[in-house]
């Protein structure tokens, strides 16, 4: 049986003991108390009250202590009965222990008169600063806490039903609302009691000079001057160490209503906002240096703290100088991480690569320069490329894996649609027949993506036999750089943007400022000259001369707003950069010409639109016109092998527009774009 008794804990029974003390105090108030006992129960009084004082000040938020209310009644209670229980050893005795004679000789030291003096006064600055302060602290909290409760109850309210807390989050919040409402009305009602507290320690300090000196005449036969001193110096002990406690724990009281929030206590709060501003700590140095000076002042205690005022301003400016710059990496340091966890933010998901090359997994190593890939090299070469050659500006290429792909294909994206894809064999070899001779050499077939050529795969070890045969070898890298240069060539114009046009007109802008000045923003705009220059595009035209656009636009654009229009007069104005890839090695170019039945036919059905003029004829015509061009064009040579339809000037626009569907490479060109000093060599006519 007692082993199986629970032991006695004192952190379990903790209620049952301070029920007992607060039943002991009551009892404080009838039953009389040895001198002794009543000194330690002063001395813990007091160490009660520090202890109080000092939990206010750490605290964060007032429900840290939210038992204060209780507990300022009940230390209230306890120093009434401890003025009761000392009251009535003065008056029997003319003795209440230790504490409380001790405390009356400190003050009285020789002179009653300024001993009282001196008392009265604690009990005035208790009375009438402190309790009535913190007493309408409280009144004031305690209502605009409760008129507040809506608000902040609505607050919570919104913050549920957006989402930003939980129901547990918001009955948390909603309790702890509460309880701050409950705390600010008990501290109204308690801070009554230590009003109260105040006036009975006026009245006790009366009785206690009064009946003392009378019981001292006539129950203790002591004379009227011996009477006074004895019993005005033991009431002001028994004042002293009743009024020390109570005002240190008003003074907490007042600390604890009057804090107006945030995250630290008291003492921290304080330090930092006293000394968070060194310029005024500066400034007040300088004013007490000033008065320093000043004939009449104590001069040495004025400069003694002009001086700690100027250094302390010093050393806190370079304390917050040092913190701006721990605060400033420490604030680098958090960017750095959260790019380095989110490399690319919600812009850069939305953003559209101008161009950009998907591969598969088998093709990194063409891109990994440590494993001996060229293909970031190659590719900034065709930018290069693509600037002597076409004059356009291609912006940086892209190049990231896809494991969505096949292990050896690749894709050419622009502005995040496919437009050109290919398969490549990483350690063979493309081998391509330009004769078509049919070569019986052994591999893979497969077709050529740039030009759609037939070809084969071989290996490496083959390709000493191919060359010997005649044949074209390429590696892949090779093959892809080629066909991404042939896929800008033919999509140049959509890679044109405002902002390329924009950069293009500046670099012509600083040597030729005068052309630029002219045409815009005049004349045309930004946003015009794109147009026109993709229409050059379309049809592969070099926009490398600008100096010479710029100016035929200038001549042109005060007549006429058709970009259509314009585009002619700029090709005209290019005719001889345009035939110059045309022309063979005797001067001579060789064309293919429409017959005069068919000129006049889509001249005379030629309709304006938004996208241009185009050839309002049957689908019966256009398939005859079509047929019989395929027909011409598969019979003649051409130089180079770059087909040449040559039109009169009135139908070129629309008859290119008619074909490009079905020949896309076919050169359609006017008579005005043909410079007289190159030869025309007509080798068929496109009749219907």
């Amino acid at each position: 049986m007692e082993g199986s008794r629970k032991k006695f804990k004192l952190k379990d029974n903790v209620d049952i003991l301070m029920a007992l003390m607060i039943i002991m105090v009551v009892f404080m108030i009838i039953i009389p108390l040895p001198a002794k006992l009543l000194d330690i129960f002063i001395a813990f009084n007091i160490t009660l009250s520090i202890i109080i004082i000092l939990l206010t000040m750490f605290t964060t938020e007032i429900l840290q202590f939210s038992v204060f209310p209780t507990l300022l009644l009940i230390t209230t209670l306890f120093r009434l009965a401890l003025n009761i229980s000392s009251v009535r050893l003065i008056l029997r005795d003319a003795y209440a222990g230790e504490v409380i004679n001790s405390f009356g000789e400190f003050v009285v030291s020789g002179s009653y008169v300024v001993g009282i003096i001196i008392f009265l006064i604690i009990i005035i600055i208790q009375f009438i600063v402190i309790t009535n302060g913190a007493n309408r602290v409280a009144e004031v909290s305690a209502r605009f806490t409760l008129d507040a409760m809506p608000g902040k109850q609505m607050s919570i309210d919104a913050d549920l039903n957006s989402g930003l807390i939980d129901e547990k989050g918001a009955r948390d919040k909603r309790a702890k609302l509460q309880k701050e409402a409950d705390f600010y009305g008990a501290m109204d009602g308690a801070s009554k009691f230590v009003k109260g507290d105040a006036i009975a320690a006026l009245i006790i300090v009366v009785i206690n000079i009064i009946a003392g000196i009378i019981t001292g005449i006539v129950l203790k036969g002591m004379d009227a001057s011996q009477a006074a001193q004895t019993y005005t110096k033991l009431t002001i002990g028994d004042g002293l160490v009743s009024q020390l406690p109570a005002l240190l724990i008003s003074t907490a009281s007042g600390i604890l209503v009057t804090r107006s929030g945030g995250d630290e206590d008291f003492g921290t709060m304080a330090v930092k906002q006293l000394f968070g501003f060194p310029k005024v700590i500066g400034i007040a140095g300088a004013v007490l240096l000033f008065l320093s000076m000043i004939p009449g002042l104590p001069h040495l205690a004025f400069l003694v703290l002009a001086a700690a005022c100027i250094t302390a301003a010093y050393l806190l400016y370079k304390d917050e100088q040092q913190q701006n710059m721990k605060q400033e990496a420490m604030q680098n340091q958090e960017m750095t991480e959260i790019e380095s966890k989110e490399p690319e933010n919600v812009m850069n998901l939305i953003s559209v690569e101008p161009m950009e090359i998907e591969i598969g997994y088998g093709l990194i190593p063409l891109a990994d320069e440590s494993s001996g890939g060229d293909l970031l090299q190659r590719i900034t070469s065709v930018r290069r490329q693509c600037a002597i050659e076409m004059g356009i500006v291609v912006q940086p290429i892209r190049i990231r894996d896809n494991l969505q792909l096949k292990t050896n294909d690749y894709v050419i994206k622009i502005r995040g649609t496919v437009v050109a894809r290919g398969e490549l064999m990483p350690n063979m070899l493309l081998c391509m027949d330009p004769t078509n001779s049919n070569n019986d050499i052994q591999g893979i077939s497969t077709t050529e993506p740039s030009f759609g050529l037939p070809a084969i795969w071989i290996n490496k070890d083959q390709r000493e036999e191919a060359e010997i045969k005649g044949l074209t070898v390429v590696d892949p890298t090779t093959v892809m750089v080629t066909h991404l240069t042939e896929t800008i060539k033919n999509h140049s114009y959509e890679l044109l943007g405002r902002q390329e046009v924009k950069l293009i007109v500046d670099s012509v802008k600083g040597k030729y400022p005068t052309v630029v000045e002219e045409l815009i923003p005049d004349l045309l705009t930004i946003g015009e000259l794109q147009k026109v220059l993709q229409n050059l595009l379309r049809e592969r035209v070099s926009i490398k001369d600008m100096v010479t656009i710029l100016e035929s636009l200038a001549d042109n654009s005060r007549n006429t707003k058709d970009i259509e229009l314009l585009t002619e007069y700029v090709r005209f104005a290019l005719g001889r950069s345009i035939c110059n890839s045309l022309v063979d090695d005797k001067g001579a170019i060789t064309v293919v010409t429409l017959s005069q039945d068919l000129e006049k036919l889509i001249g005379g059905n030629i309709q304006k639109s938004m996208q241009g003029s185009f050839p309002a004829i049957s689908p019966d015509i256009t398939s005859k016109i079509l047929k019989s061009l395929r027909k011409i064009l598969d019979s003649v040579y051409f130089y180079e092998n770059q087909p040449v339809v040559l039109v009169s000037p009135k139908i070129r626009a629309p008859f290119r527009r008619l074909i490009e569907m079905v020949f896309p490479a076919v050169n359609v060109l006017s008579l005005n774009e043909i410079p007289n000093d190159i030869e025309i060599k007509t080798e068929g006519v496109v009749s219907i």
